[in-house]
């Protein structure tokens, strides 16, 4: 049993893998900034008695302090993709991480892992990726027993990213494809990168750099393709002009919440697979079985005519 302390919890990621480690009989701690917002449902989210869910600002360093005593693990699940007026990538990716190897090294913690993306070597255009690669080596150099996880497209029924394509796909007759569709990526799903960081904290697993992929490489398209056989629905696949495509994200960038950025659609060009620079899940004896087209039947139905989110 380890004591765990969770930043982004509330996410996808966060919980799945809070009831993940509760099921282990780890005790997880959970910081949020709204208790009144989020506190119950990640209360619910493990067995009773092993969740602990704590209002902070995580940016005052006394109740950062509070939060690090006593604690074996940290794991940092927060990330943006796009900015704004209160939350920059300077300051998510690059300040926030920094602080938390720095108290992880105070307080002597025995592990620190940070989730941050598959491909962004290569992205050198993407403020996004140049963000996360300044906090990876900020956190590298300040804690020695630091474990970066880089997975590529992580998914599930509690995503935004297969649940929103099949929204659009049902409500539109034409669907753009950027780069013609072309970017490849490893699509893993979230039980699987859970059961990678439950194995990295029970096997105390040390390693810079980790990067995570599912069983299958597909691009874009081929996602897109399987959305739509999953959700019985046929569509035309523009693949649009990149010319257009940066003026949709400029306006786009209009909205609080934009479908597409300038910076993702430069983000977009790069595979989201393995580099072979870094070792793998396949490297410390995980293996990702379940495979993209099976486990999107298992939620998609609510697109099909008829369903919830049909249109």
């Amino acid at each position: 049993m380890k004591k765990v302390l969770i930043f982004g919890g509330s996410g996808q990621i966060g919980r799945h893998l809070i009831r993940r480690l509760t099921k282990k009989n780890h005790l997880v701690t959970v910081v949020t900034r709204n208790l009144h917002k989020k506190g119950a449902i990640l209360k619910t989210q493990g067995n009773p008695g092993y969740v602990e869910v704590v209002e902070a600002n995580v940016f005052d360093e006394d109740q950062l302090n509070q939060l690090f005593k006593d604690k074996d693990v940290c794991i940092n699940l927060v990330g943006i993709l796009f900015e704004n007026k209160k939350n920059t990538f300077r300051n998510i990716h690059i300040n926030f991480p920094t602080m938390l190897s720095e108290k992880c090294k105070k307080y002597k913690l025995k592990q620190f892992i940070h989730i941050s993306a598959l491909g962004i070597e290569k992205a050198i255009d993407s403020n996004y990726a140049i963000s996360k690669l300044e906090g990876e080596k900020n956190i590298i150099k300040n804690f020695v027993a630091t474990t970066i996880l880089r997975p590529s497209l992580v998914y599930s029924v509690d995503d935004n990213f297969t649940t929103n394509i099949m929204t659009l796909l049902s409500l539109l007759p034409v669907f753009p494809l950027y780069y013609n569709g072309d970017t490849k990526f490893s699509p893993i799903h979230v039980f699987d990168f859970c059961e990678i960081i439950l194995k990295i904290i029970d096997k105390n697993i040390l390693a810079d750099i980790i990067e995570c992929v599912g069983p299958e490489n597909l691009s874009f398209r081929e996602i897109v393709k399987k959305l739509l056989k999953s959700i019985d629905k046929k569509r035309f696949l523009f693949p649009m002009p990149l010319s257009f495509a940066k003026i949709i994200a400029f306006l786009f960038e209009r909205f609080s919440k934009p479908l597409i950025t300038q910076d993702q659609l430069r983000l977009l060009k790069y595979d989201n697979i393995l580099s072979e620079k870094n070792k793998s899940n396949i490297d410390i004896g995980f293996e990702a079985k379940l495979k993209f087209d099976q486990e999107i039947r298992k939620y998609s139905y609510m697109w099909k005519k008829g369903g919830e989110y049909s249109r």
